[in-house]
């Protein structure tokens, strides 16, 4: 059994980025709501207590079992986390008098106490909360201070149970990466053995062990998730995976062929299905983005089923979820505010009576990355930016025609093969263009023309949860814009989107 920290989410915008930062010290984490805590077993080998946007002042603040957790294994407490711990051992939380939000400098720091071991004097980090730990209860002391926060670090006299009220996980804390080493590893005794080359050996087995000589169903979208998860099923169970690549007249120029052909160079057992008209006639007038998301993926569930269908004694779905998707659907408050239909499958329907594996559903978009690479995959395919599910359908605002597909195409086309040819494409996280329902006047030639207007658009992130807008040379999207409107009728202005995430959402719908 493979140790772990559990991360006991309180509903924090940083609580990912406090896994991807354990990840990152080879050090296995799981992520848990606060009220929906896993068996605590021998292989939890320390607790982490994320942030809150609640205060421990509220009547119904997020609490738990402090005495249970502590038997349990060391805890560190963040943010919220440390005013909780100080809260339920008596100490003082009250509201901040001095604005406690961004950066701030350790003035005092006990280095004799290992979460804070080689921690520098006027080490910067980031604060975020609206309340303080006015007063430490008895049993806790004081290691760390900032010019305004006194108990900016705590640690319990008798038990190994730490807190912090600054956020180690972002980047603004410059030694952040420190004091989560020094918990995991130092305190909790973690051994930094969580590789993609194990994950890889211990999945290929476990998954042997779970499907044996059954077979299994994949539907393939030519992207890296998919991709990965099919490799990694392939070892296991060989010949036995079947896979399906479904056409829905919503891909990229040429991407059909070419990623048909990319899987041949892989071994896998791939079959392509042209489904385009179907998927036209399901959408025609439909506008509103939720409809065709849900129009796309019935679609989709039709085909694969009749498809799977097709293979005898087909037991297992194999799916390319990975963890964002998974915590996302077990929320601290349930299931998340719905902002659009997640692009997966998510599942068929249960007449198809096929159950799920999810080989990649403990990483995140690096790891699966990594693990690409040491299952051999191409970098083509490993390189490849985010494509949604229902492709260029949600690209397109307002109602999908074949036409408009076919403008939308050649606009991509163009943009992303610019980015290949100026050594752009791997500087951004992804890049797209959008087909807006705006006609503008233009001139060319001695004609006036009344045509379309494209968005393009290029993100920078670490994994799609926040995103900003990257910042292309002037030069490059001149070039690009005056490509697009030269060389494709019904284009004739460019414009580049400068919004970031949030409030933006990379998609347009």
């Amino acid at each position: 059994m493979k140790e772990k920290i559990l991360i006991l989410d309180f509903g924090s915008q940083y609580t990912q980025l406090i896994a991807r930062r354990v990840r990152e010290l080879n050090v296995y984490c799981q992520i848990h709501p606060y009220n929906h805590i896993p068996s605590l077993d021998e292989t939890v080998k320390g607790i982490i207590l994320s942030g809150s946007p609640c205060s421990v002042r509220d009547d119904e603040a997020p609490d738990i079992d402090l005495e249970m957790l502590s038997i349990a294994g060391p805890i560190l407490g963040v943010c919220y986390g440390a005013q909780l711990i100080a809260h339920k051992l008596g100490g003082e939380v009250t509201k901040s008098k001095v604005r406690e939000y961004g950066r701030a400098n350790l003035t005092k720091i006990d280095t004799h106490y290992s979460l804070l071991k080689e921690v520098n004097i006027n080490s910067q980090v980031w604060m975020s909360h609206a309340d303080t730990i006015s007063q430490l209860p008895n049993e806790l002391e004081m290691i760390a201070s900032t010019s305004t926060v006194e108990a900016a670090a705590f640690k319990h006299r008798e038990k190994n149970i730490w807190g912090i009220q600054f956020h180690p996980e972002v980047t603004h804390t410059t030694q952040g990466k420190e004091i989560l080493r020094n918990f995991v590893v130092h305190i909790c005794g973690c051994g930094q053995d969580w590789t993609s080359d194990i994950f890889v050996e211990s999945k290929v087995a476990e998954l042997k062990e779970t499907l044996g000589n059954d077979r299994v169903v994949l539907g393939l979208s030519g992207g890296v998730d998919s991709s990965v998860a099919a490799t990694l099923i392939h070892r296991a169970v060989g010949d036995n995976l079947y896979c399906i690549f479904v056409d829905n007249g919503l891909l990229r120029k040429n991407e059909f062929e070419e990623v048909l052909e990319s899987y041949k160079g892989m071994g896998l057992n791939v079959k392509g299905v042209d489904a385009k008209k179907q998927f036209y006639d399901a959408l025609e007038g439909i506008s509103d983005p939720e409809g065709k998301r849900k129009a796309i993926g019935k679609i989709f569930i039709d085909v694969f089923d009749l498809e799977a269908h097709r293979i005898e004694d087909v037991k297992w779905l194999g799916q390319g979820t990975i963890y964002p998707d998974v915590i996302e659907s077990v929320s601290v408050k349930g299931p998340s505010a719905t902002i659009k239909s997640h692009h997966n499958v998510g599942g068929l329907p249960a007449y198809m009576k096929l159950k799920v594996v999810e080989p990649l559903n403990t990483l995140f978009k690096d790891e699966v990355r990594n693990v690409g690479k040491s299952l051999g995959i191409d970098n083509k395919i490993l390189s490849r930016h985010p494509f949604p599910g229902p492709g260029l359908g949600i690209r397109i605002l307002g109602d999908v025609t074949a036409e408009k597909v076919r403008i939308l195409q050649e606009v991509d086309h163009i943009f992303i093969t610019g980015l290949k040819e100026h050594d752009l494409y791997d500087e951004v996280w992804q890049a797209l263009a959008v087909l807006l329902p705006v006609q503008s006047v233009g001139v060319m030639g001695d004609e006036r023309t009344y045509e379309n207007v494209v968005a393009l658009r290029s993100v920078g992130s670490l994994d799609g949860m926040t995103a900003d807008f990257s910042h292309l040379p002037f030069e490059f999207l001149g070039h690009i814009s005056s490509e697009i409107i030269n060389k494709i009728k019904g284009v004739n202005r460019v414009v580049y989107d400068i919004s970031s995430k949030p409030p933006a959402t990379i998609e347009w719908e």
